[in-house]
């Protein structure tokens, strides 16, 4: 390492996200041989305004910015006084993506090297409660003096930076860091290299945990490791912030992507992670629902609803719901004013739907007509079938099941591919009960519409049973 130089740098700003991020300060010191060469510290102009948060962590406010100079106008002496150092800091992600950021926004790509000394302190210094600088300079005596402004930060960063140099007198963890291979930069600063290394190359689902194991974030991947790895790769600030609030990553293998799909969607139910925006909220479904009118008439309607109830049929969209409605007035002569196809006249006159029988004009008796909309109602029934999708199970000698009864998720479990199956029985005796949701009809709904009933089972009265023609645009309830 002696013949290496590096510019230690701290910077504060605006904050308001990685990408809305503006420098108000900044300080850098080279270092070479472990001894400082030169400091550079600069106030900056953020030409934006600096909020009193903001100022009342960092000292920095709106007057003493006002004369200092503008990015733009320091930016070639910043980048000139760290030409060739390698980029270090603390937690160096956030410092480095801001000063890059700026150079981007001037047409500049800024690309160095670079180190983080919370990653180096986990391994050089490991076992403290703490790696935050503050609590890092309590634990090993470095004097900290001007918290959270840019050269005192820097300053502590120095004498950190020196010491964990002597820690390695041979640089092996320093060149391990710096290999053009070792994703170390890359991680966030409290999750370690050895969690990232136990990750599995299969489907599955991942649990971004922090300090206090809650999760965070859940979600669903083919490959488990490429996924929770693209996540740090991303500068988006909700990956940035993701990131810093990361500890612990769990997962769970499930050897195929519906499933992964099915267990992500349980855990979002569950858990309610904070940086996780789909799922949280009920999807609008559209009901087909049955009442009788004033004249004794059963009336059909198109109900808006964000829960999945009992009712005559649930769609996603109101043009799948109508397009059902349209299908039961023509097989079964219904009368399209009262399906609520048409309004605002005594007698139907359909474009499309020709045949009601005249209960509208009064030729056709309430009673009979009645008859009709119950027999509808009731070949809707039996289109919520009972069924098991098969899917690969976590290795080869293992299947993986999901279960679907009268029309409504059950759950998943694993068997043995050996295992003969002949009724639904045999399946519950593996099965893992799970929530029936609106996001979980939706994805079995879209899964059946992508790949057929190739993997699929039906079932009558519980037993095995042909596979017959099924409509899966009408939704799972």
């Amino acid at each position: 390492m002696k013949d290496k130089l590096f510019a230690v740098i701290d910077v504060e700003t605006t904050g308001g996200g990685i990408n809305g991020n503006r420098l108000t300060e900044v300080c850098i010191v080279l270092l070479k041989g472990g001894e400082v060469l030169d400091k550079y510290t600069s106030l900056i102009n953020p030409e934006k305004y600096i909020s009193a948060q903001i100022t009342a962590l960092t000292g920095i406010d709106n007057d003493m910015v006002e004369d200092a100079p503008k990015f733009h106008e320091i930016a070639k002496e910043i980048e000139e006084f760290m030409r060739d150092a390698i980029f270090v800091a603390h937690n160096v992600n956030f410092d480095y993506n801001v000063l890059r950021n700026e150079f981007k926004q001037l047409g500049f790509d800024f690309n160095r090297k670079k180190l983080c000394t919370v990653r180096l302190s986990r391994k050089l210094i490991p076992g403290l409660l703490s790696y935050s600088l503050g609590r890092l300079c309590d634990s090993i005596n470095i004097p900290l003096i001007n918290r959270h402004r840019a050269e005192g930060d820097t300053d502590a960063t120095v004498i950190l930076f020196q010491r964990l140099l002597a820690l390695d007198p041979e640089g092996l963890v320093f060149n391990s860091f710096l290999h053009a291979h070792s994703k170390q930069a890359t991680l966030p600063p409290h999750l370690s290299a050895e969690q990232i290394h136990e990750l599995p190359e299969t489907p599955g689902i991942y649990l971004f945990k922090d300090k206090q194991h809650k999760v965070i974030y859940a979600g669903k991947a083919i490959n488990i490791k490429k996924r929770v790895l693209s996540h740090f790769y991303d500068k988006m600030s909700k990956e940035y912030h993701l990131g810093q609030e990361t500890y612990h990553v769990d997962h769970e293998t499930t050897g195929n992507e519906l499933m992964a799909l099915l267990l992500e969607a349980e855990y979002i139910r569950k858990h309610y992670p904070k940086f996780n925006m789909a799922q949280k909220r009920p999807g609008i479904t559209y009901q087909i629902i049955s009442y009788i009118n004033q004249r004794g008439i059963i009336q059909l309607g198109i109900g808006k609803t964000k829960r999945i109830q009992d009712s005559v049929g649930t769609f996603y969209n109101r043009a799948l719901a109508t397009e059902k409605l349209e299908q039961l007035c023509d097989k079964f002569k219904l009368c399209p004013r009262f399906c609520t196809l048409q309004s605002n006249t005594e007698k139907c006159s359909h474009y499309k739907l020709k045949n009601c029988e005249g209960v509208c004009d009064g030729s056709e008796a309430v009673a009979a007509y009645n008859l009709k909309v119950t027999e509808a109602i009731n070949s809707l029934g039996e289109e919520k079938p009972t069924y098991v999708i098969r899917e690969k199970g976590r290795h080869f000698e293992e299947e993986a099941f999901i279960l679907v009864k009268e029309g409504r998720y059950q759950g998943y479990g694993y068997l043995d591919a050996d295992v003969q199956i002949a009724s639904i029985e045999d399946y519950e005796t593996f099965l893992k009960l799970q929530e029936s949701t609106f996001h979980t009809h939706k994805i079995l709904n879209s899964y059946l519409r992508k790949q057929g009933e190739k993997n699929v089972t039906y079932f009558e009265n519980g037993i095995c049973a042909l596979e017959d023609e099924m409509d899966t645009q009408f939704m799972i309830v």
